[in-house]
This record gives structure tokens, C-alpha cells and sequence, in this order.
């Protein structure tokens, strides 16, 4: 069961093949037998999970099934969950269990869904590795000495393991997509606002976005037909009707405009990738559309504007995580300052101490106009340049990584491991979506195309990587973790 889609798994229940118990009760095993290697999970919420699948069998004998009702998900251990500990992978929220459920959640468990628990991430969502998190690195199940990539990569291995037949993930500069491409499966971040932000922790809050994580991009586009949507607790959310992301999926490609921004092609990028990725877009000839190179003049800046708008905005959000209302407290502090001071020492880890500094630093008096004030002007030219493409483009296409994943401990020095978000980031600070589909390998390590489009164009995404799926089989290859133990 654990290597069928989304889709396939719906379609076993809606047949009677198995029942949602049985199917959680498989994915639960697995997670027991085999995530001691892997380390994805933080949580697993075993007992809470099979009562949910007791209860989404109900539903089906009463009728009243939706096509996500008994479906097993992982969640990023940053969406809050009533009664789950959310700990975002630090040790500040080691000991935090919430109160409520983020609306993300909440949508989830109104279609039916099944949460199998609590995936782990580079804490607070600041990395590219998913090596920072407080309770260990996780391992890529195509090669356990390789990254899954990050912050979302307890979601990306999860699903790419067979723990869990889907997953959401979250993406500030690239935390869906990235780890998707490590990862071999498909991973969509959303137009920001498209999602709501309510009870999903923050780490920069005009950049968040959170997305669906699955093997396939049907896949993908029925969890967002789930999560989309207005939300009034979310001044961020958008006003906007959701689309039947499933309708135009068989849409054929011919006469699609497909953009190569030249500066995804330059030094740096690995060429095998290179290679997987123009391979891929000659199947895209081959399906009708047609390919003319662009230009994003601004690409380079693109890194310097998100590592100060970023951690100015961590900064502003983490300052609530003070020792006293919630979370890690040092013990016995002499006064209140020690209590602030100790309590964030002990519980914040090395990355995102380093943020923290870079953002109270370029927001503080006589740094703020030249730092964060010019690196949001850099972002609106960012965001004119994606306009400007889209006006002679349909899509965009490119590499979702300049690389296959690195080995653990590769990236020892912050710069390294922030350069590999070089062909995600420019993505978050104009606020379009984007998709990475598997698209090859590069000795037994995954490599991902990366799609883009323009604000609130998921409908025509998924069509396009789905459409590339049904030509292709690089998003059906299952690595062989585990599998001796099925």
C-alpha cells in the first residue's frame, strides 16, 4: 500500500480494498519499524490516528466520504495541533503542546484526513538541510549519508520513504520545493496568501507559505483543493475563490510558453543537473510547448535581499519566546534579564541565533534604511522581473537545486548552505508559486525540475507537471529503504 499514490489510496477506499484503519495501521507500522534510521518524525500520534481512521470509516458506511476522508498525512512540526506537541524543531518548544489547531489542520481534519504525526525540520524552519533541528538530522532515504534537503525535509523523507503516502510541508525560500527535488517526489509552494498562515509558527511572515508534499502532482492538486482558501484569521490571506485544481490536469500542452531564465543556467549549477533539466524540458517540446530563453536581471540579488528581509522578520516573530508564557525556561534565573538571556541561550541553536542577530542588527538605528529598506526595493525589482517574463512566457522552467543532495556535514560554513537556495529564494520574495517534479538522478541521488508561474496559477502548474508525469516515470521510482521489511 505504501508505494500507491494519493489518488490510488482514495480510490482503494472508495472500493472497499481496505479500510482506513488498515491503511494507518500500515503507514504506523512502518514509521515504527523503519524511522529510527530515517529520523523524520518528531511525533507520532499512533492512538490519536487510528481513532481518526475508526471514525473517517464511519463516515464512509454512512455515505458521506470525501475523496480525502481516510487518508494518512505527516504534518511539519510547525503547524499547531491541538493537543500535539508543536515543537518546530527547537528546544524552546521541546516541552509545547497546543492549545489549538492551526486552520491548515483544521481543513484537514474536516475533509477526513488522518494525521500520522509530527515530521522534523530544521528548527524554526532555518536551514537547507534539515540538519539544525534539536533532535537530529534526518537522512535521505535514496542514500543515508545524504541530506533530504530542508527546513521541510522530515516531510520530503517521509513520503519518499513510504512512511506516510503524503505530507504538507512549509516554503520560505524554498523548504518545499528543494527537498522535494533531494527527495525524488513533487512538492508545490503555493502564491503566498493562497494558504492560510493561522497557527502555522512563524519564521518570516511575508514569505511563509504552506504546501502540499506528495509523490505525484494529482496528488498535490487535491490536498490544495483541501487547504486553499480564505481565511479571516489570517490578514494575509487572499480574497479569491478556489479552483477545481483536479478540472484541468488533462489539459494538453500544446502551444505552452515555456521561459529558461538564463541565470539558471550559469556557474554553479552542477552539470548533470543541468542536464536532467534539459532533458526534461525536451519532453516538454515533445508535448507541444515551445522554448524560448529569458532573462531575470536581478536573480543575482536575490540572495542578499532574503538574508536580511528574513531575519529581520525572525527576529521581530522569535522575540516572543521569552522563558515566560510558554516554552523552554532556564532554571533558577537571578533576575528577569537572566531569565530572558538564559532561557534564549539554551534554547534557540546556532542557526537561529545567527538570524537573529543578522536581523536585530539590520533593523536597528542608523542600519534600518541601509540594509532592510533597500533590500525591499531589490524586491520589488525582483518581483517586476517575474511580471515582465510572464507577459512573453507561460511558465517558467529551471533547476529546483544547483546540486543532487550533499552528504551530511558538507555545508559547514552558513554561506555554502544559503547558495543552495539560489534558484528557490527569488521565488518567496515575489510571492508567486512554484513546483518541483522528479526529473532524474544523478548517480542514485534525485534531481528535481523546478516550475514556475504567475501569482495564483497552480491550476495551470499542476497541469503542466502532471502532464510531464504522464510522459515520464521519474516520479513512480521508489527507493529501496525499507523495503525488505515492507
Amino acid at each position: 500500500m505504501h508505494d500507491k499514490t494519493l489518488i490510488e489510496l482514495a480510490a482503494g477506499l472508495t472500493a472497499g480494498d481496505f479500510s482506513s484503519r488498515e491503511l494507518t495501521d500500515h503507514f504506523l507500522g512502518r514509521i515504527e519499524r523503519l524511522d529510527n534510521e530515517l529520523n523524520s518524525f518528531i511525533t507520532v500520534t499512533a492512538e490519536q490516528a487510528l481513532a481518526c481512521a475508526d471514525a473517517a470509516d464511519a463516515t464512509r458506511r454512512q455515505g458521506d466520504a470525501g475523496p480525502l476522508n481516510g487518508l494518512p498525512l505527516a504534518l511539519k512540526d510547525l503547524f499547531c495541533t491541538q493537543g500535539v506537541r508543536t515543537s518546530c524543531g527547537s528546544r524552546m518548544l521541546d516541552n509545547f503542546v497546543s492549545p489549538y489547531d492551526a486552520t491548515l489542520v483544521e481543513k484537514l481534519a474536516a475533509a477526513g484526513t488522518v494525521s500520522l504525526g509530527k515530521t522534523n525540520m530544521d528548527e524554526f524552519a532555518m536551514g537547507s538541510s534539515n540538519e539544525s533541528s534539536y533532535y537530529g538530522p534526518v537522512k535521505n532515504p535514496w542514500d543515508l549519508a545524504a541530506v533530504p534537503g530542508g527546513s521541510s525535509g522530515g516531510s520530503a523523507a517521509a513520503v519518499a520513504a513510504g512512511l506516510a503516502p503524503a505530507a504538507l510541508g512549509t516554503d520560505t525560500g524554498g523548504s518545499i520545493r528543494q527537498p522535494a527535488a533531494f527527495c525524488g517526489i513533487t512538492g508545490l509552494k503555493p502564491t503566498y496568501g493562497r494558504v492560510s498562515r493561522y497557527g502555522m509558527v512563524a519564521y518570516a511572515s511575508s514569505l511563509d507559505q504552506a504546501g502540499p508534499m506528495a509523490r505525484s502532482a494529482e496528488d498535490c492538486a487535491l490536498l490544495l483543493g483541501a487547504i486553499a482558501g480564505h481565511d479571516p484569521r489570517d490578514s494575509t490571506s487572499v480574497t479569491r475563490g478556489v479552483p477545481d485544481y483536479q478540472a484541468e490536469l488533462n489539459t494538453p500542452l500544446a502551444g505552452l510558453r515555456i521561459g529558461l531564465p538564463k541565470e539558471y543556467f550559469g556557474e554553479g549549477l552542477d552539470p548533470d543537473v543541468e542536464a536532467a533539466v534539459r532533458e526534461a524540458i525536451r519532453v516538454y517540446e515533445s508535448l507541444g510547448a515551445s522554448v524560448q530563453d529569458i532573462s531575470l536581471p536581478h536573480t543575482n540579488l536575490a540572495i542578499p535581499a532574503y538574508y536580511v528581509i528574513a531575519p529581520a522578520e525572525a527576529s521581530s516573530n522569535l522575540s516572543r519566546f521569552d522563558g515566560v508564557r510558554f516554552g523552554h525556561r532556564c532554571e533558577n534565573p537571578s533576575d528577569l534579564i537572566d531569565l530572558y538571556k538564559r532561557s534564549r541561550a539554551e534554547g534557540f541553536g546556532s542557526e537561529v541565533k545567527r538570524r537573529i542577530l543578522m536581523g536585530t542588527h539590520t533593523l536597528s538605528e542608523g542600519f534600518f534604511d541601509a540594509y532592510y529598506k533597500k533590500a525591499q526595493q531589490v524586491r520589488r525589482l525582483i518581483r517586476q522581473d517575474f511580471l515582465d517574463a510572464f507577459d512573453e512566457v507561460d511558465v517558467l522552467m529551471g533547476p529546483a537545486a544547483p546540486t543532487p543532495a550533499f552528504d551530511l556535514g558538507a555545508n559547514k560554513d552558513p554561506l555554502s548552505m544559503y547558495l543552495q537556495d539560489i534558484y528557490t529564494i527569488a521565488i518567496n520574495l515575489a510571492g508567486i508559486p512554484g513546483i518541483s517534479v522528479p526529473a532524474g538522478f544523478v548517480g542514485q541521488r534525485p534531481t528535481g525540475l523546478q516550475i514556475l508561474g504567475p501569482h495564483f496559477a497552480e491550476s495551470q502548474l499542476l497541469n503542466v507537471a502532471h502532464q510531464f508525469q504522464q510522459a515520464t516515470d521519474w516520479h513512480l521510482k521508489r527507493p529501496v529503504f525499507g523495503e525488505e521489511n515492507s
